[in-house]
């Protein structure tokens, strides 16, 4: 089963925790060299942010990629490039309970969306009556463990000129993430400054 292999997968990844910032900070060794890096709110524990580095084709190290959370508010990338402040800006920010998504710099009214599943593609889409804003994303959680998509689980608000989009967490995920967050509370975190974070 899907679910189990990737359960398995994470047990066996060589784990590194940091707490710093008012986060536990955890970075994934997989055994095909893979890398994720997770934060989690040490208050809440919520995550904050998840992000993936796959080895290149010739063994070297690729570019971190962001799947869930924020590395830079502003759209800032470097000194001389900056995303328009006034475009969509989509992004995931998950609740205890839901895989969310927020679109921001958004305006029409919220007759003017729909949002559905495409359990076929595998993707979730989001159009506008007024074609002017069409999104299509997945879910990669639900991909690793090979679980359906399912459009009862899909639902949508807008205020402040935000989208937000929440697809209820399957008890499977809510399972696994309840075990995965008991296993990293036991890892020994060391506070910043303490340890050189590489895991090899």
């Amino acid at each position: 089963m899907a679910l189990q292999h990737w359960a398995d997968t994470l047990r066996k990844a060589k784990k590194t925790a940091l707490l710093s910032d008012g986060k536990r900070k955890v970075h994934y060794l997989f055994e095909d060299g893979d890398e994720m890096a997770e934060e989690y709110d040490l208050k809440t524990d919520q995550l904050v942010l998840r992000k993936w580095r796959h080895k290149s084709t010739f063994g070297g190290q690729g570019q971190w990629i962001v799947e869930a959370g924020e590395t830079n508010p502003n759209g800032v990338t470097s000194d001389l490039i900056k995303e328009s402040s006034s475009n969509p800006l989509f992004m995931r920010k998950d609740t205890k309970t839901s895989f969310q998504w927020r679109i921001r710099n958004i305006s029409y009214p919220v007759e003017v969306y729909s949002v559905s599943a495409e359990p076929a593609e595998r993707c979730c889409v989001i159009r506008t009556s007024n074609k002017k804003y069409y999104k299509k994303f997945s879910i990669p959680d639900l991909d690793r463990c090979q679980l359906p998509l399912e459009s009862a689980a899909l639902s949508f608000t807008h205020a402040n000129n935000t989208l937000i989009i929440s697809y209820k967490k399957p008890k499977e995920i809510l399972e696994l993430e309840q075990e995965l967050l008991g296993e990293l509370k036991k890892l020994k975190g060391t506070s910043e400054g303490d340890i050189d974070c590489k895991t090899q």
